[in-house]
């Protein structure tokens, strides 16, 4: 792209571009993170047969929190730039 010029984009190929919706939702996807990270570990609840549920729960549940943290954060820092 060449300056302040914009692409066009044919309606044809994305129907969303329309009506100028070409963003994702941030609050949805911090709730989302945030339940996902509090719900496995919940599901802990109960008798454990291994080790293994408690890895494949808990660390992907400490991942999805971190990713979470991050991804608001790096916003947060987004407009000081």
């Amino acid at each position: 792209m060449a300056g302040a010029e914009l692409a066009k984009v044919d309606p044809a190929d994305e129907p969303s571009a329309e009506w100028g919706w070409h963003g994702e939702f941030p609050k949805a996807t911090t709730i989302a993170g945030v339940l996902t990270a509090i719900l496995l570990p919940l599901m802990l609840i109960g008798h454990h047969t291994s080790w293994t549920e408690i890895l494949f729960s808990v660390v992907p549940s400490v991942v999805v929190l971190a990713g979470v943290v991050w991804l608001n954060v790096r916003k947060r820092r987004d407009w000081r730039q």
